[in-house]
């Protein structure tokens, strides 16, 4: 059974609580972009690519419901003005993701189009921004499998022991089904390297404070029956160097929330520290990220804003108790582990600069730096691009 973070029909919409895993499966209902708004910024829902498309599918949701209760306005620019105004509230509830910004900015410039249109009607305004909304969740799932792919073949063609041995790869926080719309980004480069019987193992970080590692990837990995370890995010450069030669550990690959136009990226706090240790290691440190994830708009990761997250994520941790025999799967607490009274510092993210980063895979390949040095990331929007699909190394 696929695992399915996003539940969606034209009037429903529901999201995989992904607080509550993974000791328990259950799904909120999302009737609106308010419901969307605090179901991102309470990460009941998470990751880059999800973020955008639950934000996405919740307007369209709220607005089936105005039209079928007929409280939808027949005036195009009313419909227009009213989803400007939720998508600009949606977009505040997690400002670091830019896949929720573009997103946003796309399904605008759908709408003012079909508002132009002669005859235009609130109600085809309305189709046309719920038609688009679901097309975003079509394409995210595609795009997730190309860039499986196009990593998958990078990390084994740079593989020092020859692309006929299998690899091991270590990753961060969570990239898969549960943070995309399916599938995944960098756990979807796990994903096909284990489909062609090319990984040997797969390892992942507990990724501290929200431990979405050991809670979410280690629940995916056991879930598809992918050979995998999990270990703190504190013994990473030992893994290296300890397991590295043995394990035959290729890459590490990491998800990102937003690429800036020099390559620099802001993902998962932790991500810094494991290029730092890849580059130390001579191990190739790759980042996985559809276009949407791209800022060009962003000149470096110095305009990056890193969101701070309350101190309370660090200093508590909750859970169903255990008994010194079994998980009370009924019983959950939350429970203190630092010092009463001591001040923490909590970002969710931290910036790998461009020069630590071997390569960025997206849907239509991997892109590597030029002979400069320097990743030119502008040509992934030429219109060319849009049409290259390479199934080898540096299409791009």
């Amino acid at each position: 059974m696929v695992l399915e973070a996003i539940r969606y029909t034209s009037d429903d919409l529901q999201i995989l609580n992904q607080l509550k895993l993974p000791h328990a499966s259950e799904y909120d209902d999302i009737s609106s972009s308010r419901d969307a708004w605090h179901a991102i910024k309470e990460m009941r829902t998470r990751g880059a690519p999800a973020i955008a498309i639950v934000a996405a599918l919740a307007l369209a949701v709220e607005l089936t419901t105005l039209s079928t209760g007929h409280e939808l306005s027949e005036i195009a620019e009313e419909v227009q003005a009213f989803i400007f105004e939720k998508l600009d509230y949606l977009v505040t509830s997690r400002p670091t993701a830019v896949n929720l910004a573009d997103a946003a900015r796309k399904l605008k410039r759908v709408v003012e189009k079909a508002g132009v249109v002669s005859g235009a009607t609130g109600e085809s305004v309305k189709r046309a921004y719920v038609e688009a909304a679901e097309q975003m969740l079509v394409d995210d799932v595609s795009d997730n499998q190309a860039i499986g792919k196009h990593g998958a073949e990078w990390i084994l063609k740079h593989a020092e022991s020859g692309e006929d041995v299998q690899v091991s790869v270590l990753t961060h926080c969570n990239t898969g089904s549960l943070a995309t719309a399916g599938y995944g980004t960098a756990l979807g480069v796990v994903r096909s390297l284990h489909a062609t019987s090319s990984l040997k193992h797969a390892f992942c970080t507990e990724t501290r404070p929200y431990n979405q590692g050991s809670r979410l990837t280690a629940f995916e990995l056991v879930h598809d029956k992918i050979p995998a370890t999990l270990i703190t995010d504190s013994m990473a450069a030992a893994l290296l160097r300890l397991k590295g030669p043995t394990e035959r550990i290729a890459a590490i690959v990491v998800g990102a929330d937003r690429v800036a136009a020099n390559g620099d990226t802001a993902n998962k706090i932790g991500t810094y520290a494991l290029a730092i240790a890849a580059k130390y290691h001579k191990v190739k440190f790759l980042v996985a990220a559809p276009r949407t994830t791209i800022d060009l708009g962003t000149k470096s990761g110095e305009d990056i804003v890193i969101e701070e997250r309350p101190g309370r994520e660090v200093t508590l941790v909750k859970g169903p108790r255990f008994d010194g025999a079994s998980l009370d799967l009924e019983q959950v607490e939350t429970v203190s582990i630092a010092a009463d009274g001591i001040d923490v510092w909590n970002p969710a993210f931290d910036v790998t600069p461009a020069e630590l980063i071997d390569g960025i895979i997206t849907e239509v390949g991997v892109v590597e730096k030029s002979d400069d040095g320097v990743f030119h990331l502008e040509k992934l929007f030429d219109g060319s691009s849009d049409s290259i699909k390479p199934s080898t190394i540096g299409g791009i």
